[in-house]
């Protein structure tokens, strides 16, 4: 696709940093209008928002270097290139340490836990959406071998330099099918948050929408890595099962009763 947005000679602008960046601008604003309505400080969730970026970038890059640990392993130099460095990582690894970076941070400011993930909940949905439209113009998190008639073929050579997509070859656009869910799991989260709800019922279905989508992405995503326990589901996958599990908890709880978000602020 178009994995350099702007080249000056030997310097570029990789279009997945960019937007990804923008993906980050678009949901801390749906981050601050959804924190308004929910009562809380908007500067705190500003500060919450960069810092779970910040953590959630770290832990995507820390279980991509899980899934790959014999390859960087065997030659820790791959650490380094270019290829590692646009690489998106994983994004449940992010969701993972960010979360738990969030749990410590709202605590330490004593900001309501679920409603401040309702609030987040979102903006996550269309950060992520828009991040993966900068995978699929890096080429990385590309598909399997695909004779459908949407099937995508790459065929810019940066793109293979930079992120070892296979050219030339129809793939699975397994990029665009998460853009698809995650744009409509964050029209669907955006229109419940503006009605009754109880708290962590936003986060809850985010979980639970976002780990069915992906659960069912990867059976078309192109694995390198070993499957773990023996069967037939890769990691990401597994982790996707657990993430189920707290969703349906917060969804279904039978507890906390609704609260009313006021939609006309």
């Amino acid at each position: 696709m178009c994995p350099k947005l702007l080249s000056f000679g030997d310097f570029f602008l990789p279009t997945y940093r960019f937007l990804v960046a923008l993906g980050f601008f678009v949901a801390l604003q749906v981050v601050i209008r959804l924190s308004k309505r929910s009562g809380i400080d908007p500067e705190k969730a500003t500060n919450l928002a960069i810092y779970c970026a910040l953590s959630g970038l770290l832990g995507a890059k820390l279980l991509m270097f899980v899934f790959d640990f014999n390859l960087y392993w065997q030659h820790p130099e791959e650490i380094f290139t270019m290829a590692t460095l646009q690489a998106a990582g994983v994004f449940q690894g992010g969701l993972v340490l960010a979360t738990a970076f969030a749990f410590w941070f709202m605590r330490r400011n004593k900001m309501p836990l679920l409603p401040t993930a309702d609030a987040f909940a979102p903006g996550v949905a269309i950060g992520h959406a828009i991040g993966r439209l900068g995978c699929f113009a890096a080429g990385c998190c590309w598909g399997d071998v695909c004779d459908k008639p949407w099937a995508v073929t790459f065929r810019n050579p940066d793109a293979y330099r930079l992120v070892g997509v296979p050219l030339n070859i129809p793939l699975h656009p397994t990029q665009l099918y998460e853009v698809v869910a995650e744009l409509l799991l964050f029209a669907f989260l955006w229109w419940r948050a503006k009605s009754a709800h109880r708290p962590g019922e936003i986060l809850g279905l985010y979980l639970v929408i976002s780990s069915i989508a992906r659960f069912i992405i990867e059976f078309y995503r192109n694995h390198q890595q070993a499957l773990p326990f023996g069967g037939p589901f890769s990691l990401t996958q597994w982790i996707a099962l657990i993430l189920i599990l707290p969703g349906l908890y917060l969804v279904w709880r039978p507890s906390a009763p609704a609260k009313l978000i006021d939609a006309t602020q």
